[in-house]
């Protein structure tokens, strides 16, 4: 039980790293640590103590909130030393380099693919640091521009890492941090170095390093993960890129088809090498050495136990395999899986699943403490978790010692579809937490798929590609069944799509509904008679009331980059002004990107009004994405298009106003007169909205200038001279043309907003805005350096500010 504490509040404090917790609790581990172990060695002293219960509940709450503490700031202390090294802002520079993994092949829909390397800088710190190198190469006939064990100096444009702080958008500085890699570059030019030029430059260590035992295994590793890949590419494999996503799990050759039928069927995570990878090669392995013991030395078994002597070839296998994959997190928790039971075997130990399970997890974070950041580390985790209560409730069952192999089918299938509902519905809240989407035939594609990949391609690939280092027809011959078992796949899984034509559903659930959720799915999933299965039921029962928002009002200034949008929320009522858009919404969509997780993270499934300010790209581009997914109401807008033939459009003007309780929402401009001019002149004409909070203490007037610039504002005091503004949403994002000094020192607003894109070509918010703003003493905030910036009303009536940004370090400017 102690063990199992403190495990657990040890994955707990690691899992809150980026999060800033009270200085009273983190300035009071020396003392909780402390007097745990006097409470604990008082047990030794005074044996009578393990009796009381209340000493046991106190050591044991005493044991989870020093462990938590502990791994609270070990991950801190790891985090504060890796964001140290982190690029801080853009610029031109000129770096040495060293290769030392394989690089990854994006195809961008032309001849031509990206390439994104990960190099090792060694002039840029006092140690070397990872940077992701970005180039371009002509494929299949070009070259690889980056060749591992190579030194280069390139020259480019270093980024810092900067992604949509938006809450349930794809975290790429995250990412990008738990793969240690400080910082991106546009590569312009590469030139090649030798060892010897690098040394001379002043890096002789590192060069001396990288001749050593340790660093010539992992380049051998990543050469052989390239013959692979030139193997696999130059063979006529109908399914190069799946056969070596799965041997290797480099997804460089996987075409853009299949990974969204993949994704679309819920079962790309079968792309990624798991557990079962590893262990079938490892099992193939061990296989054929007893083999050869058999039949060329047997009295070895005499000296040795079979299971003991085949421990260490099976724990080398896996480390082996799991260091060709680039020790990915479901590799590495099999690995030390294995270790810890091959140490449990040979000193006649026992110990739980769940806490075998727990132990792995968290000598992983010891190891990595950046593991807890990846939705993988989650997901294989409670995987492995509930297949431990498969197999506990298999082995809790009466079966028959002699089977038949039409028993035996019919036991593997049973088994198969019972895991693999279990599984659904025991991540189903984790996955709806990490991605807001779920695949509802994930779990009839994991029983087509997880046979014929578990049982016929891997175990032939793995055997291919050892065989083929040997003798390289025979591994292609084993690799031509394995593209055959896979065509098998495909066309099983092709008709599934087909049958169903399945698409990713996002679900709208609050974060008190995933609880809620999360909770049910617990207590189904708990041993017979802890608890009673209806208690699963009365849990639900929240998901089944319509989801409403609780507080007054809310309005969030999403941070969708060089754009706008911003959502209101009230009791009853959502509203979106502006709905942002990337310039090219087929390749990047800022709707299915940012906004729609950040919607259905906020429970929202309905719009009750849309208010497109104009119909530039950057304010109603992610329109179409978001009408695909969530219901509209009313769209309003100062212009008419396509996209709004099946909605209730209105044309927005001046006049305009709608009552929301005490809250009021005006649209200022423009004068309906002047709609026939808006195609000349979308911006000035934009729709302008005002809204007024009066019962908040603090900000009450928000306004909402869309792209207007100086001729719209100056109509604005001409018409409104008493306009009283608290919130200005600056418009055009800043721009020099708008916000003018007299505008700004007219409304003398408490605070202004700039929704704009980080390290935008415009320049935004202009430095001129800027300017304006300091020498009237208004305070400004950007979405670039604060990312979502919410306003809320709480329960005193007061407007509290929060930023996206201050909500985790790594986001923080």
């Amino acid at each position: 039980m102690g063990l199992l504490v403190i495990l657990i509040g040890w994955i707990a404090g690691v899992a809150s790293m980026g999060r800033s917790l009270a200085d009273a609790l983190t300035g009071s581990a020396p003392a909780l640590l402390i007097l745990t172990a006097c409470l604990f060695c008082g047990a030794v002293f005074r044996p009578g103590l393990r009796q009381s219960t209340v000493y046991r509940c106190l050591l044991v709450v005493l044991m989870g909130i020093s462990s938590f503490l502990v791994g609270y700031l070990y991950a801190d202390h790891q985090l504060e030393q890796r964001l140290q090294y982190r690029v801080q802002q853009p610029e031109q520079v000129r770096v040495i380099v060293y290769i030392r993994s394989l690089n990854r092949l994006v195809a961008d829909g032309t001849d031509d693919r990206r390439v994104r390397q990960t190099a090792v800088v060694l002039n840029r710190h006092q140690q070397p640091v990872l940077w992701l190198l970005n180039t371009k190469y002509t494929w299949p006939t070009g070259k690889d521009p980056f060749q591992p064990g190579q030194y280069y100096l390139v020259s480019g444009k270093v980024r810092p890492a900067h992604s949509y702080a938006v809450a349930g958008a794809f975290d790429q500085e995250r990412w990008l941090l738990q793969n240690n890699i400080m910082g991106s570059m546009q590569v312009q030019s590469i030139q090649p170095l030798t060892g010897q030029q690098v040394s001379s430059s002043g890096h002789s260590v590192f060069v001396r390093q990288q001749r050593g035992a340790v660093a010539a295994f992992q380049l051998y590793i990543e050469q052989k993960r390239l013959y692979f890949r030139t193997l696999i590419n130059r063979e006529s494999f109908v399914h190069q890129g799946l056969l070596l996503a799965l041997l290797s799990g480099d997804e460089s050759l996987l075409s853009t088809e299949t990974r969204e039928q993949f994704r679309r069927l819920g079962i790309s995570h079968l792309l990624a090498i798991s557990g079962p990878h590893v262990l079938i090669f490892a099992v193939i392995f061990c296989f054929a050495v007893n083999q050869l013991i058999r039949r060329f030395y047997p009295q070895l078994f005499l000296t040795l136990p079979r299971p003991d002597l085949l421990l260490i070839p099976f724990a080398g296998c896996v480390w082996m395999y799991t260091a060709f994959v680039g020790f990915e997190i479901p590799a590495m928790r099999t690995f030390l899986t294995v270790c810890l039971m091959s140490l449990i075997m040979l000193f006649r130990q026992r110990i739980q699943p769940l806490t075998m399970l727990l132990l792995s997890a968290g000598l992983l974070l010891l190891f990595d403490p950046f593991s807890i950041l990846s939705a993988a580390f989650w997901l294989s985790y409670g995987a492995c978790f509930i297949l431990i209560r498969v197999y506990q409730t298999v082995q809790q069952q009466s079966i028959n010692v002699v089977q038949g192999w039409t028993d035996k089918f019919r036991q593997f299938f049973s088994i198969l579809i019972e895991t693999q509902w279990k599984i659904f519905v025991a991540l189903f809240p984790l996955i709806l937490f990490i991605f807001q989407q779920i695949s509802w035939v994930a779990p009839v594609a994991n029983i087509i798929a997880i046979p014929f990949i578990g049982m016929l391609v891997v175990p032939l690939a793995v055997v291919g590609a050892f065989l083929s280092l040997a003798i390289e027809p025979v591994g292609v011959l084993l690799f031509h069944l394995a593209d055959w078992a896979l065509s098998c796949t495909v066309y099983a899984l092709s008709l599934l799509d087909r049958l169903f034509s399945p698409e990713l559903q996002w679900l709208a659930m609050t974060p008190w509904m995933l609880i809620c959720l999360t909770l049910a799915v617990i207590i189904l999933f708990l041993p017979k008679g802890v608890l009673p299965r209806i208690w699963a039921l009365l849990c639900l029962f929240p998901l089944c009331i319509p989801a409403k928002q609780q507080n007054q009002f809310q309005l969030t200034v999403l941070d969708v980059g060089q754009g706008q949008a911003i959502l209101m929320q009230l009791p009853g009522q959502n509203i979106l002004v502006d709905t942002g858009g990337s310039p090219d919404e087929t390749k990047f969509s800022i709707g299915r990107q940012v906004v729609i997780p950040y919607l259905t993270g906020q429970g929202v499934n309905r719009l009750d009004q849309v208010i497109l300010s104009h119909l530039d790209q950057d304010h109603s581009g992610a329109f179409s994405a978001i009408q695909q997914q969530l219901r509209i109401g009313q769209v309003y807008s100062n212009e008419w298009d396509q996209r709004f033939a099946q909605s209730d459009f209105h044309y927005c003007h001046a006049g305009q106003q709608w009552q929301y309780g005490q809250i009021k929402v005006q649209i200022l401009a423009p004068e309906q007169q002047h709609l026939s001019r808006v195609a000349d002149n979308q911006n000035e004409l934009s729709c302008v909205v005002y809204i007024q909070v009066p019962q908040s203490r603090g900000y009450q007037n928000f306004l909402i200038m869309g792209d207007a610039g100086w001729e719209t504002e100056y109509q604005l005091l001409q018409k409104y001279p008493d306009l009283k503004v608290d919130v200005l949403i600056l418009g055009h994002h800043g721009s020099q043309y708008s916000s003018s000094f007299t505008f700004l020192q007219s409304l003398q607003p408490k605070l202004a907003v700039a929704s704009a894109g980080f390290d935008n070509r415009y320049g935004h918010p202009h430095l001129l805005v800027t300017a304006r703003l300091t020498a009237l003493s208004i305070p400004w905030l950007s979405t670039i350096q604060q990312g979502s910036i919410q306003f809320e009303l709480d329960h005193h009536a007061k407007m509290q500010i929060r930023s996206r940004r201050e909500t985790r370090k790594w986001l923080q400017r």
